[in-house]
């Protein structure tokens, strides 16, 4: 990622930057490797909803992935395709379920047999077929943080694999239900390839079950959760596409005419953003520095949630020698920490600080708490 230290220094903080130009390089890599599938890639707009970011997603000829009726709004403003939607999420409201039937939309990816009927009932109020594909959960572990996986038995996402043979009959058995296809998605920043790998595995016996009792889907669904670097964002700038790909390249048995749905978010955006803050203070104790910034928890959530880790780097700072900080924010709370026990340049008051790797989940979760502002967002 690329930072014009000019622009930002007369900026004032805190604020989201992002490179549109490594955005577009993401893209096209994205595209390019998975060339040789059937693949609809959908972008998963809870990573990032920036109206910005959304234009250029949608203008690259990407579909998008969804959780709520403001996201299908939002992506429509963007311009993308109804038809390259997918709307997933446990509690669809009545009122988001009618946006979709209005507009349109690709796919529900139904979550449970209420929900279902539910569709079907609106949908036969508008005069309408509703298409849909049923989220799949094949109980494997993603190996990831607990809070954000998907796949396995404990989770609330999703049909069990015992329950899935009387749900697919029962949506065959609604009149206003077009069963399209399978959903599935294991969980989120997957580093290894495993998991996916077992997800093939899964939706290969099942899809040999179904054929034999006369059951085709049109659609397959395999989520997204691909994983950044998020410890070296500069050595790995663009997620590694081509080792995804290849997997579902030889590992699933897709059927003539069928699609490949993918829903991609953090791999797309995360590296082509970053959380720029300044220096309040410096602070000494006993046994301890801080370096308090203008920038907390409320602008970037992940790390008090998840203890998830990110880089942090002095932009301005001139110092050759090292120290080891706190990096804190102003929030009145404990865990509002970026890093503990992190090596940086000799800091001080003032010194520009990039908090990497923020482009998913960043802005898209930032409140208001202690009546702080939402950051605003510049381009490079």
């Amino acid at each position: 990622m690329k930072f014009r230290l000019n622009d930002i220094m007369a900026m004032q903080t805190p604020f989201y930057y992002y490179d549109t130009q490594l955005l577009r390089e993401t893209l096209d890599q994205l595209k390019r490797h998975a060339q040789g599938l059937p693949a609809v890639i959908h972008y998963a707009v809870k990573a990032n909803g920036n109206p910005r970011i959304l234009k250029e997603i949608a203008d690259a000829g990407l579909g998008a992935d969804l959780v709520s009726g403001g996201e299908i709004k939002a992506a429509l403003a963007a311009g993308f395709d109804p038809q390259m939607m997918a709307y997933a999420g446990v509690g669809k409201t009545d009122w988001e379920i009618r946006l979709g039937l209005d507009q349109k939309i690709g796919c529900f990816n139904v979550e449970s047999v209420p929900e279902m009927d539910v569709i079907n009932q609106l949908a036969l109020e508008a005069g309408r077929m509703a298409p849909i594909a049923i989220r799949v959960n094949p109980d494997i572990d993603a190996h990831t943080h607990r809070y954000i996986t998907t796949g396995t038995a404990e989770n609330k996402f999703g049909i069990t694999l015992e329950d899935l043979p009387a749900v697919i009959d029962h949506a065959i058995a609604l009149p206003h239900i077009h069963l399209r296809g399978l959903h599935f998605h294991i969980g989120s920043q997957l580093t290894l390839m495993e998991p996916y790998r077992m997800l093939c595995d899964k939706v290969n016996e099942l899809q040999d079950y179904y054929e034999q009792r006369g059951v085709r889907f049109e659609i397959i669904n395999v989520g997204g959760g691909l994983g950044i670097d998020y410890d070296n964002p500069d050595k790995h700038s663009v997620a590694d596409f081509e080792q995804y790909f290849a997997v579902f390249k030889q590992h699933l048995n897709l059927r003539p005419g069928q699609q490949l749905h993918f829903e991609l978010g953090r791999a797309i955006i995360a590296q082509c953003g970053s959380l720029i803050s300044r220096v309040l203070y410096v602070k000494r104790n006993r046994d301890k520095s801080f370096v308090i910034l203008d920038a907390g928890m409320t602008d970037l959530i992940r790390p008090a949630l998840y203890e998830a880790h990110h880089q942090v780097q002095n932009l301005t700072s001139v110092a050759t020698e090292q120290d080891i900080y706190d990096v804190v924010g102003p929030i009145c709370e404990s865990s509002d920490v970026f890093a503990r026990n992190f090596s940086l340049p000799i800091t001080q008051r003032g010194d520009l600080i990039a908090i990497r790797s923020a482009g998913a989940y960043g802005e898209s979760m930032a409140s208001t708490y202690n009546m702080q502002p939402l950051p605003p967002a510049h381009f490079l």
